[in-house]
């Protein structure tokens, strides 16, 4: 099996959106639904009516806020796996003023703990000041699948630049992504990916609401990191999410690319109900199992999407190779050091990576033979790297971030617009464990830039680094809103074509082109590993 070919098993390894909120674990949300309704004066601006009932939001700042609506049925009882229905409708205002929970996850580096799966809501702020036919950009979270929420995370900065940004909780783990023949709604599927079925509501959602918020449903951006960042690349090529955005934006997404066979997810499912004491009335049993049970058995260190032939029908590469994906203008990218982060977690946790367990280590994150990983090894000697812990970060970086992105890159801009980018900011604040490691622009770290985030999960931007933040934003809204990143004071950013690959280097205290990335991070070593 070449190099490339096992990138398909580095799925599990989908990660966190950052790792220091679950040290925060008592931050923010809620436990409890918010008051479903309440009286109100008349023809607040405030209030909103949508297909469900009328909402009344609040102002914070110059952003108003609608939090915790529900966009799809609490999926409990006979909707436990199963495709999202509507929400019920409600006939008083309700109040949208604060977070609903988010979806079950155990305790973990991924998010805060849950149990509640009364969870498919979503939240939307507008600019405060009355404006109408905005661009919508709808941001789904990272967290491998298995953790992660909604409330994390503060768009205002992006709000300002006169765009509606709407966050959206989605099931995960084995809730959200369990694949069982028992389960499936009609012969040969769908199971599985109840997930990304629930961010296709949650965009249909958005088609049929968003107007009443001043929004334009015609011009919706989808745009995650991570897991959100590779759920990004799985509604393009989703036939049944056509139609439902018009522009993509991926952050880190791109070190999976290829979903599991229905065949594979489905053996493992067996072997959970099995785990689970369900192996006779199967759906039956597993519909009522506590969630507790189900997270403690669940696969923690990552889900993922499977071939079920509704939401997905063919692997990701031969999607984008053939063309056969959503045709819209796509800005694709990754981190400088993405791997350092997952370096220094293994160093926190007692793995430390030395000179003496180099290959080992090599094989085992990238589920190799020895003799590969000592082939790699000699592409990345200890040697060249200030200690065996960067060489490491090099390697993970490099095979499966940097140059899969690569990769997709290549294989979308024969068929659209796409803009490449590499987030470079070395000294990017991290509130991560290990003191003292040097992680660079690791993974998730260019999140701060865009959103206000939890105190401990980010240190405090320089001047040049707010200037980088605002550039960033404006890219990313200034895209929402035509199809072309720009912002005052950066570089042209250039468009990914086949016969010149350049990018964006996002770096202090503006971004700037960049010519030499496939160089830089050995992908024609990468490559070799063939198809």
């Amino acid at each position: 099996m070449s190099i490339r070919q096992q990138r398909s098993r580095w799925a599990a390894l989908g990660v966190a959106f950052l790792v220091a909120l679950a040290l925060v674990a008592a931050a923010g949300g809620c436990s409890s639904p918010p008051s479903a309704t309440s009286p109100h004066p008349p023809h607040s601006r405030l209030e909103v009516g949508t297909a469900d009932g009328q909402l009344r939001g609040k102002q914070v700042g110059s952003t108003d806020e609608y939090l915790g609506i529900p966009y799809a049925a609490p999926p409990v009882g006979a909707l436990r796996w199963a495709p999202p229905r509507p929400p019920a409708h409600w006939t008083r205002t309700r109040r949208a003023t604060g977070f609903a929970p988010h979806c079950p996850q155990p305790v973990g580096v991924f998010g805060r703990p849950s149990t509640s799966e009364n969870c498919l809501y979503l939240n939307v702020f507008r600019p405060s000041r009355d404006r109408e036919n905005l661009p919508v950009m709808v941001w789904i979270h990272g967290g491998g699948y298995v953790g992660g929420e909604s409330d994390d995370y503060d768009p205002s900065a992006l709000v300002a630049n006169g765009v509606i940004v709407v966050t959206i909780n989605y099931r995960l783990g084995a809730l959200g992504f369990l694949a069982d023949a028992a389960l499936a709604s009609r012969r040969g599927g769908p199971t599985g990916d109840y997930g990304l079925m629930d961010q296709q509501a949650a965009l249909r959602w958005v088609q049929q609401n968003i107007r009443a918020f001043g929004g334009n449903p015609a011009n919706v951006t989808i745009f995650g990191e991570s897991a959100g960042g590779q759920s990004v690349l799985v509604q393009l090529i989703s036939p049944a999410a056509r139609g439902l955005f018009a522009r993509a934006i991926v952050e880190s997404g791109g070190y999976a690319q290829y979903p599991t066979s229905l065949a594979s997810a489905e053996t493992q499912g067996k072997a959970f109900a099995a785990k689970v004491g369900c192996s006779s009335n199967t759906a039956g049993c597993l519909r009522a199992l506590p969630v507790a049970k189900i997270l403690a058995n669940q696969n923690q260190s990552g889900a993922s999407a499977d071939i079920d032939g509704l939401v997905l029908t063919q692997p990701l590469k031969n999607a984008l190779a053939s063309g056969n994906f959503s045709h819209v203008p796509v800005i694709d990218g990754s981190n400088h050091d993405e791997w350092r982060l997952f370096v220094a977690l293994s160093t926190f946790e007692g793995h430390p990576v030395t000179a003496a367990n180099y290959q080992q280590t090599i094989a085992s994150t990238l589920f190799i033979s020895r003799q590969l990983a000592a082939i790699i090894a000699a592409q990345y000697p200890v040697s060249n790297y200030p200690s065996p812990a960067l060489a490491m970060s090099a390697v993970g970086t490099d095979g499966i971030f940097a140059c899969p992105t690569l990769l997709l890159d290549q294989d979308m801009s024969k068929y659209t617009k796409t803009y490449g980018y590499e987030f470079s900011d070395e000294n990017a604040p991290s509130g991560y464990p290990t003191p003292g490691f040097a992680y660079a622009a690791t993974h998730a770290a260019e999140l701060q830039y865009f959103f206000g985030l939890p105190a401990q999960a980010h240190g405090i931007l320089s001047a040049q680094q707010r200037k980088l933040a605002t550039a960033m934003q404006r890219e990313w809204t200034s895209f929402a809103t035509s199809g072309v990143p720009s912002a005052p004071g950066a570089a042209l950013w250039p468009r990914f074509t086949s016969s010149k690959q350049e990018m964006l280097s996002l770096t202090p205290p503006n971004p700037v082109s960049e010519a030499d990335f496939s160089t830089e991070h050995h992908c024609g070593f990468w490559a070799l590993g063939g198809d």
